[in-house]
Formats: structure tokens, C-alpha cells, sequence
């Protein structure tokens, strides 16, 4: 092999590395973080984490078969416009660093299907009120909605789109506030963040769509359970009847094995009191947005989504 071809294979090497952004130290965002080795090698290895969920979805009064699926990945992300950033190396200060989180469910109620989405974009500087913005839609045969979070000057500006007459177009304004939505980040970057006690928080946006509950800070309060493996984050709401627990690794990457939500489903004489559970099925590493090709469905079967 001669010298020329040895220099371009380095050179292929180098290009790929930063390309993944496995070099933390070849990255000026990046390098500012406090993040441990142990976060680096795996959060920072230019891939996403893929989790599928056996679900058990309350709606209607009943609870209907269906697959979630959880995927989180680091991204870099604009301060200022709140989108994914196409040049990070030139944003400067505008730059940050997030944990982001795309959690879909998927489900069939009588002969239509649901299908819901959720974006969390959390900074990896985590403190309460950083959560740069979240997105939530559901989609079915009656309409669809959607709903999206930005933190701005102090303040969540919440803009609603709904087919619903009651909820038509609205824009509001929330007080920064700890949100149950970025509960999920949180325990991915550092659990030790979780708030404990009584709380006020903002219920998730896709529960709100679901139950058309205005979006506002209520009262919680939080049960924590752990034992050598497992923790159990439990939170339940004061005011009205709802309750959510995840139950994640107690050790890094602190991987999410199952949550529940208890609460009233259905209108009317359907109301009833039901559970929304999700048990974790498969889990990978990949870097999805690269396997868009026909062959590449495999990597559904590897999720047990087919």
C-alpha cells in the first residue's frame, strides 16, 4: 500500500469522525459541555437511540392495542429560531446543544387509526425552564391537531390549530414553567434533575389534546421509588384525576422500560377510569435518518414494528 493511499485512508477516517461527532474535543459546542466520557461515548457517536413499546392505549372508554416507539438523539439547535441548526460550527452563541426526543404512538380504535407524535428539544444544560420547544400533533379520520411550545423571553407561546370548534386556532401565553413532556429528556441527560415533592407542572400537550384540558401549570406531586435496577418516578396531579409513572434504568443511560398513565377516558356514560401502559419491546442504535431505502425496512423487524 502506498503512502498516498495510506494519507487518504486517514484523511476518510478523520472526515467521517467529525462528520459523527465522536470527537468531543474537534467540537466547540460540544467541548463546553460537563458531560462525562461515559454521556460522550454514547450520546455523541452520530447515532440515535430507537426504542419500541408494546402499547395498551385508553381512548373511548376502552383500551386499544397499539406500538409506541421513543427516539432520542443529541442534535445542535438554534437558540433564537428553535429549529435543528444546518451549520453549527457557524452559529456561535446561537448554538446549543440538545437532547431531543421524538415519541409516536400508534393505535386503532374501531375501524379508524390514531397515529400521535411529540418533539421535546431539551438543552443538555438542563436547569427548570430550559426546554427550548415542543411540538405534539395527532392524526385520525375525524381531523387532526396540533399544538406548538417555544420558550421566549420568559415565557411559553402555545399555538393550538384544531379542527375542534371549542379549540378552533388559539395563541396563549404560559409562564415558564416545569413541563411533564420534558420529564422524559431529563431522565435521559441526568435523573438527578427530576423534581421531587410537590410541584407545579404543565400536563403533557398530547394528554391536553386528548382530554381538551387548556394547557396551564397544575399542582403534582412526585413518589420516587428505586430499587438496584429500576426507578419508578411517580407523579400524581392534585387537582384532578391523573397519574404518570416511568420506569427507567437506575443506571446510565438510565433507559426507559415502561410508563403508565391513569386517568378518565371517554365521554359521557363511556367515562370511565382507565390505564395507558407501555412495556419496552426492542431497542437499538442507529443512524435512522440514513436507512430510507426499501432494503433498510429490515430495521423494522429488528424494532418488531412489521
Amino acid at each position: 500500500m502506498t503512502r498516498r493511499i495510506i494519507k487518504q485512508i486517514v484523511l476518510a477516517m478523520v472526515v467521517i469522525t467529525t462528520i459523527l461527532g465522536c470527537d468531543v474535543a474537534n467540537d466547540p459546542v460540544q467541548a463546553s459541555l460537563n458531560v462525562t466520557q461515559e454521556f460522550s461515548n454514547y450520546w455523541f457517536q452520530g447515532q440515535a437511540e430507537l426504542t419500541s413499546y408494546k402499547l395498551e392505549q385508553a381512548r373511548y372508554g376502552e383500551v386499544h392495542p397499539g406500538h409506541a416507539v421513543l427516539i432520542f438523539v443529541t442534535e445542535d439547535f438554534s437558540r433564537s429560531k428553535q429549529v435543528k441548526l444546518d451549520d453549527p460550527q457557524s452559529a456561535g452563541k446561537d448554538g446549543v446543544k440538545i437532547m431531543k426526543l421524538n415519541s409516536t404512538r400508534k393505535f386503532n380504535t374501531g375501524v379508524y387509526p390514531y397515529s400521535m407524535m411529540e418533539s421535546i428539544f431539551t438543552p443538555l444544560t438542563f436547569e427548570p425552564g430550559s426546554t427550548l420547544k415542543i411540538t405534539a400533533s395527532s392524526q385520525e379520520w375525524c381531523g387532526h391537531t396540533f399544538a406548538q411550545l417555544n420558550n421566549k423571553n420568559g415565557n411559553y407561546n402555545l399555538s393550538l390549530k384544531s379542527y375542534f370548534e371549542s379549540e378552533g386556532d388559539q395563541e396563549t401565553t404560559i409562564a415558564v414553567s416545569l413541563l411533564e413532556d420534558e420529564l422524559w429528556t431529563i431522565i435521559r441527560i441526568d435523573p438527578k434533575n427530576l423534581p421531587q415533592g410537590e410541584i407545579s407542572i404543565v400536563p403533557s400537550l398530547l394528554y391536553s389534546r386528548l382530554s381538551h384540558r387548556p394547557s396551564k401549570p397544575e399542582r403534582a406531586k412526585v413518589i420516587l421509588q428505586s430499587s438496584d435496577s429500576v426507578t419508578s418516578y411517580k407523579l400524581e396531579y392534585m387537582d384532578f384525576d391523573r397519574a404518570l409513572t416511568i420506569n427507567y434504568n437506575s443506571e446510565f443511560p438510565f433507559e426507559i422500560y415502561s410508563w403508565e398513565e391513569t386517568y378518565t377516558s371517554g365521554f359521557g356514560k363511556n367515562a370511565k377510569k382507565l390505564t395507558t401502559k407501555a412495556v419496552q419491546d426492542r431497542r437499538i442504535m442507529l443512524d435512522y435518518w440514513s436507512k430510507h431505502d426499501l432494503a433498510d425496512s429490515v430495521w423494522r423487524k429488528e424494532l418488531n414494528l412489521n
